[in-house]
């Protein structure tokens, strides 16, 4: 069994028919996850017994009538359609968009493997569909918003405050080097520009349970899909990546540092000060100055009334996980990795503050680690080469579009592939489209549709029902309970002891 913090991440989609430009995107996404279910597990449905939207990590429940109707995704109004993906992920529509939750891993690597496998299971579709074009963004630039989302399990002994205080600083911050590029300031692009975050703009509360109006830095539903003693950290703050490195440090940070808030009573003191000298003023303007801030200067007001940079912040934050690390020994989960490339790019980010335009146009190595360097020097040389006076040409918003259309061998992030560095196998990104993670619960899920999906109900990310014939040809029901994520590996189901992970 990997000792690893199970994590995962949830995409949604922007879809379009070029055939069709004013088609109903509702109507598109339904057409593109139906296209998506294969014919041997189309008829299982998703298990939404154990949803609960409305539970609070704060404690206490909102009620369901003050919750506005896009919370309650288990209400039967919000089910338009589940598919389950052979590999164990989840395939569904999220309001008007299709959307990608991949199955459990164990570290940031295996977690990346899966996102660009989702990525490739819905443009599978999307051809199948009829030709939909899909785009990995987060805004239409026009005032809409959707998300791409990060899941941790962690420790519930942990004061869900301390968690949010550490989290607030760290999310504000990391986005110079998760932040995939936009065009345009404010919601409705209401003024000409380039920023590092495509959902900054959409950010305007510190803390809060909802996901789709108000959003919060800090997300508070309170649904662990997991034992008791586990709860899961919701995060919609970041951007949708189409570089491996952004993703990896996007999910390997937090995993870090959620580790130091889980290690032992000796670290209760290193975080005492990092909250004590780094907790922001007034998170919800800093996460917007940081995003608009493209030559990394910009001080931050601190809640002691001093000041730092975002980058002077994250280089602290760095240097608390690697101490951490030194005491912790948790095999596999790729920790020495993470901290070596954050250590890069947080090197890459000081080369960019300390030269000029023209230096960052020139930077090779620090783009291909960058995702809104890279996707700025795009813009920046097209700028020049059209004698483009501002970003407010129709132009730049096309291709920032361009960069985040999903369609592999021909889109434009592989056609930049020798810039990029890659941190996925394509071979291992193949074999993730079909098969569960070994080293969660999500195999024996991927197993039990790949063995007997004839037998499978319904399924869940803690739990498939499967109905079978009894002895005397009545059919039985019985339950799978996967409540463990680190139960049921591939390891664990050699033995042969579970019948259906055989």
């Amino acid at each position: 069994m990997n000792a690893g913090r199970v994590m995962g991440t949830e995409t949604e989609y922007a879809i379009a028919d070029p055939q069709d430009p004013g088609a109903d995107p509702r109507a598109l996404a339904l057409r593109l996850v139906r296209a998506a279910a294969q014919p041997a597990l189309a008829h299982i449905r998703w298990d939404y017994g154990e949803e609960d939207p409305v539970n609070d990590a704060r404690g206490g429940r909102l009620p369901r009538s003050a919750a506005a109707p896009s919370m309650l995704t288990d209400a039967p109004g919000a089910r338009l359609i589940d598919v389950a993906a052979p590999n164990g992920a989840r395939i569904y529509v999220d309001h008007a968009h299709p959307e990608y939750a991949s199955a459990e891993t164990v570290n940031a690597f295996d977690a990346l493997v899966q996102d660009r496998a989702g990525d490739r299971l819905m443009a599978q579709a999307a051809e199948k569909a009829g030709g939909l074009a899909l785009y990995k963004n987060n805004v239409d630039g026009k005032g809409a918003a959707w998300g791409s989302h990060e899941n941790y399990l962690m420790d519930r002994a942990v004061p869900f405050a301390r968690v949010a205080a550490l989290m607030t600083i760290h999310f504000v911050t990391r986005q110079i080097y998760t932040g995939s590029g936009r065009v345009g300031l404010g919601p409705r692009s209401e003024e000409a520009g380039f920023q590092l975050s495509q959902r900054a703009d959409y950010l305007t509360s510190r803390i809060g349970l909802q996901t789709t109006f108000g959003r919060p830095i800090i997300n508070t539903r309170d649904e662990s899909h997991a034992g008791p003693g586990s709860r899961r950290l919701h995060v919609i703050v970041g951007d949708a990546n189409r570089l491996d490195a952004p993703l990896v440090l996007k999910l390997g940070t937090t995993d870090l540092l959620l580790g130091l808030l889980e290690s032992e009573d000796d670290s209760t003191r290193q975080i005492d000060e990092l909250l004590d000298r780094w907790t922001l003023d007034d998170p919800v303007a800093a996460l917007h100055t940081v995003s608009r801030d493209v030559a990394l200067t910009k001080p931050l007001a601190l809640a002691n009334g001093g000041f730092a940079d975002a980058l002077t912040i994250q280089k602290a934050l760095l240097d608390a996980a690697r101490q951490a690390r030194r005491g912790i020994d948790r095999p596999g989960c790729a920790d020495d990795r993470v901290l070596n490339l954050w250590d890069q790019v947080l090197a890459d980010l000081a080369a960019v503050r300390s030269g000029d335009e023209e230096a960052r146009l020139a930077m090779h190595d620090q783009a291909g680690r960058l995702e809104w360097l890279l996707k700025w020097q795009l813009l920046e040389r097209l700028r020049r080469r059209r004698a483009m006076p501002d970003w407010s040409d129709p132009r730049l918003a096309a291709l920032d579009l361009a960069w985040a259309r999903v369609d592999p061998g021909r889109d434009l992030p592989w056609r930049l592939q020798g810039s990029i560095q890659r941190l996925a196998d394509p071979d291992q990104i193949t074999r993730a489209m079909d098969q569960g993670p070994e080293q969660t619960r999500a195999w024996c899920r991927s197993q039990l549709l790949h063995r007997c999906p004839d037998a499978v109900k319904a399924v869940s990310w803690s739990r498939v029902i499967l109905e079978e014939q009894g002895s005397e040809g009545e059919p039985q029901t019985r339950m799978v309970d996967l409540s463990d994520p680190l139960g049921h590996t591939r390891s664990s189901c050699r033995d042969g002891r579970d019948i259906y992970c055989r």
